[in-house]
C-alpha cells in the first residue's frame, strides 16, 4: 500500500465513527445528485469511496429490487460505521481501492463517487479504473455537498485556477481517462459533475 492511501485510511479511521452525525444533514443533497445519474431499475451500480454509505439508501431506490448496489471503500472504520448504520441492506459493501477495483471490465451501468476525487493518489489513473468497470455509455457522477469554494473556506484554504476540481482542469483529465463530460455544476450548496463513458 503506498504512502497516499495509507494517509487516507489514516485520515479516515479516526473520523469514522463521528462521520454520520457531523454530516447529518447531507441526505436530501445525495438523494438528489443520484437522481441526476439516470439510474434506471434493474441498473448495477457503484458507489466508490462509499465511506459509511450515505448514498447507497438512495442508489437502491433508484435502481429497484432488480438492480445491483454495490460501495467500495478503502477505510475498514468507515465501512464498519455502514454496516452499524444498516446501510448493507440496502446493498454490498467491499473493502477495495477504487483505483484497483475487485470487478470485470465493464460489469457496471454507473458510478457514484462523493468526495471521491480529491482523495485519489493518482486522480487519471482512479478515473481510468472507474472507466474500466463501466460500460461504454454508462455514467459518473463525481458529487460533493457542497462547492470548491464552500469547502475551501471550511478547510481555510484559498481557492485557486489549479484545483483539481475546477472545470478547467477537470474537463480534459476526464476526457483524458476515458469520460465525457456532460454537465459541470459548481455551487455554494453542491459540487456535481455528470459524465459518460466513451464508447
Amino acid at each position: 500500500m503506498t504512502d497516499a492511501r495509507t494517509h487516507v485510511q489514516d485520515f479516515f479511521s479516526v473520523r469514522a465513527a463521528g462521520w454520520d452525525s457531523r454530516f447529518s444533514g447531507d441526505g436530501p443533497a445525495y438523494a438528489a445528485a443520484v437522481g441526476e445519474l439516470g439510474l434506471r431499475p434493474g441498473d448495477v451500480v457503484l458507489d466508490a469511496g462509499c465511506g459509511t454509505a450515505r448514498a447507497l439508501p438512495a442508489l437502491r431506490a433508484a435502481v429497484g429490487g432488480g438492480g445491483t448496489v454495490l460501495g467500495a471503500d478503502l477505510t475498514p472504520a468507515m465501512l464498519a460505521e455502514a454496516v452499524r448504520a444498516g446501510r448493507t441492506r440496502h446493498g454490498a459493501l467491499l473493502l477495495a481501492d477504487a483505483a484497483r477495483l475487485p470487478l470485470r471490465d465493464g460489469t457496471l451501468d454507473a458510478v457514484f463517487a462523493a468526495g471521491l476525487i480529491s482523495h485519489l493518489a493518482d486522480p487519471g489513473e482512479g478515473l481510468r479504473e472507474l472507466a474500466r468497470v463501466v460500460r461504454p455509455g454508462g455514467r459518473l457522477a463525481l458529487f460533493h455537498p457542497v462547492g470548491r469554494a464552500a469547502l475551501a473556506a471550511r478547510h481555510g484554504r484559498r481557492l485557486t485556477d489549479g484545483d483539481l476540481r475546477a472545470e478547467a482542469a477537470l474537463t480534459p483529465l476526464l476526457a483524458r481517462s476515458g469520460w465525457r463530460i456532460r454537465s459541470y455544476t459548481d455551487r455554494d450548496d453542491r459540487f456535481l459533475v455528470l459524465a459518460e463513458r466513451a464508447r
